[in-house]
């Protein structure tokens, strides 16, 4: 079986786009720049975490891509060794830099995208962007960061009707689509957003989904032993899909990835309450790659007795800690 474990690292919770389920219109405190890890306290926690046996990163956000000099922290990582190196972006700034990344070491990225619409990108993401979104899609291409994923949330009376519009899209493209369910990070409206209340309403489940590509494409055919926690399919024409169902269905455990904020607090799960505070470990308790490990070990021995509990009562903000 392939190893699972995976260190997500949101580098920043600054984002160019204002999404109505993840952040309101007029923005939120955000975190001081010098209470934020620096690039070399990121690389020492990688390291940590290689020797804790995680050799799969992924660079989140935020907007990974807004924080400056990022192509600096992908050497240091890629000097690590990992098997694998990845980027999750909204692409708005990522076709100007996707040969840059490459260069420095960074493997494949994930483009986050809700809709193949003008129109209503600038509904769901409140800012404009789509034709940059589709440019960041061919540079990456170009520079070779494959294979190429998109990360799709469905909702309920917003994009529900543009599933099969990204299955056909991910075929011709030779692109992987994955469907991911909408939680209960946010609701759907500034207020929402703003006092926590999620609509269940909204939720199309993975199951739901699925029916709904099968209903043209036959049934899927499921992809055995996947390193994450997402069940990809694909069609007998050749499309590769993924669905995402934190909500429908819990994944915890087969779930072992371990998220690290901006600010240095660690945790085994989006919905997580505890954190551990890495920055005060490097800062004030001067912590080597041992006593990183050692944290990172127990973090990972925790996750694998966590249970979330109903998702209904969790929240998070999905921004800081990345999705």
């Amino acid at each position: 079986m392939k190893n699972r474990k995976v260190l997500r690292i949101s580098v920043t919770d600054r984002c160019n786009l204002r999404c109505i389920y993840c952040m309101p219109e007029a923005g939120v405190k955000l975190c001081p720049h010098e209470e934020m890890l620096s690039y070399e306290e990121i690389e020492q926690v990688a390291a940590g975490a290689l020797m804790a046996g995680i050799n799969r990163f992924r660079i989140t956000g935020g907007e990974p891509l807004v924080r400056k000099g990022l192509t600096g922290l992908i050497e240091k990582l890629a000097a690590l060794g990992p098997e694998d190196l990845a980027l999750t972006t909204n692409g708005l700034l990522l076709a100007q830099s996707a040969s840059a990344l490459k260069a420095a070491g960074l493997k494949r990225v994930t483009i986050s995208l809700d809709t193949l619409k003008a129109e209503r990108f600038e509904r769901i993401t409140r800012r404009p962007g789509l034709e940059q979104v589709f440019s960041a899609l061919e540079s990456s291409r170009k520079a070779g960061l494959t294979p190429l994923k998109i990360n799709t949330v469905i909702i309920r009376g917003v994009n529900d009707d543009e599933v099969m519009d990204f299955v056909r899209f991910g075929q011709s493209e030779g692109i992987e689509v994955r469907f991911i369910e909408l939680m209960p990070t946010s609701g759907l409206s500034p207020g929402c957003k703003e006092i926590g209340k999620w609509d269940r309403s909204l939720l199309v489940s993975g199951e739901e989904i699925r029916k709904i590509i099968e209903a043209e494409f036959g049934p899927l055919t499921r992809s055995p032993d996947e390193p994450g926690v997402a069940k990809i399919y694909s069609t007998a024409s050749g499309a590769t899909i993924g669905l995402i169902t934190p909500v429908s269905e819990k994944f915890c455990a087969g779930c072992q990835r371990l998220r690290l904020g901006p600010e240095g607090k660690l945790r085994i799960c989006l919905f997580e309450r505890g954190e551990i505070d890495l920055r005060r470990e490097l800062r004030e308790n001067k912590a080597d790659e041992a006593r990183l490990d050692q944290i990172i070990r127990e973090a990972l021995g925790r996750k694998s007795r966590w249970e979330r509990g109903d998702l209904q009562e969790a929240s998070s903000e999905m921004f800081r800690i990345g999705g």
